[in-house]
């Protein structure tokens, strides 16, 4: 379970208020943006959480790298904190509603992060970076190897990359919420209509499409590719995921409901901490550190 400091508290706070601030805005011009927003807030504002122990390690003025920036919350967020936060977003096929609300939050941020508008495999810089960072962002990348080489090139010796994405080995689809066959093709042709139907986004063949089926041996296998890099997977995050569905109504509401029950049982004996004994490869969800070399 992450914990907040009291310096996070006051984090915290600052951010709900600008939370607020869009919130209101789009209540009066954008309605439709409303279910988006209170996803992507409740994920920014667990994404500072997660980040909190990387961050309180940095000194100075750390330039960050945020892989994916998504609406822009979080890098907003960090940037009025007072980092040097770049934060790189193509907006992919099936996320148009997240180019409409980004534009929004960039427009009401008091403090901008430097955007770098390209994939994240082609991203390249002159800037090398204290500590990068993304959530739920790497399963959505055509090509995860070539951007975890292209975030590799722009570390500081010792600094890292920290990113939490599904793992494709556990037979589960969270953006879909089911079950998964083997593969993607072979899902697809099971669960077309499941997937056609979808009515939890505005473009779920699109979303379907992005989708790169990445795995814990996959990522494994990148980094042992690159010499520059060491690795390390946290078992420990899939307790305080299983925490989280307890506790964030937003993020327990995109999970069906027989798995927030068992959830509430396993918790209620605490028997859900014994998932932090289960290997890396076969949790849903991924946390990965990789750290360049120094």
């Amino acid at each position: 379970m992450y914990v907040l400091t009291s310096d996070l508290n006051v984090e915290i706070a600052r951010m709900d208020e600008f939370l607020c601030r869009i919130r209101t805005y789009l209540d009066s011009h954008a309605r439709e943006l409303l279910p988006l927003f209170d996803t992507m807030a409740a994920e920014a504002k667990f994404a500072r959480q997660w980040l909190n122990a990387d961050l309180a390690r940095l000194s100075g003025q750390p330039a960050l790298l945020e892989v994916g920036g998504g609406v822009f919350l979080l890098s907003c967020q960090l940037a009025v904190e007072g980092f040097d936060i770049t934060a790189i977003e193509p907006t992919g096929e099936g996320f148009n509603e997240f180019k409409r609300l980004g534009d929004i939050v960039l427009e009401l941020a008091d403090i901008k992060p430097t955007i770098a508008p390209c994939k994240a495999e082609d991203f390249v810089s002159d800037r090398q970076f204290d500590f990068a960072f993304s959530l739920n962002v790497m399963e959505h990348i055509n090509l995860p190897e070539e951007a975890i080489a292209r975030v590799s090139d722009v570390l500081k010796p010792g600094a890292s990359y920290h990113f939490m994405c599904p793992n494709y080995v556990f037979p589960y689809e969270p953006h879909f919420n089911m079950p998964t066959v083997l593969t993607k093709r072979l899902t697809a042709r099971v669960m077309r209509r499941r997937i056609q139907d979808s009515s939890r986004m505005e473009d779920p063949g699109g979303v379907w499409r992005s989708l790169n089926w990445i795995t814990v041996p996959k990522v494994a296998r990148f980094a042992r590719r690159d010499p520059r890099l060491t690795f390390d997977f946290d078992r420990g995050t899939m307790v305080s995921m299983l925490e989280r569905a307890l506790m964030d109504e937003q993020f327990a509401s995109r999970r069906p409901d027989w798995m927030v029950s068992g959830i509430r049982i396993a918790a209620g004996m605490r028997l859900h901490r014994l998932a932090g004994l289960i290997p890396a490869t076969l949790q849903p969800v991924m946390d990965v550190r990789l750290t360049k070399k120094s």
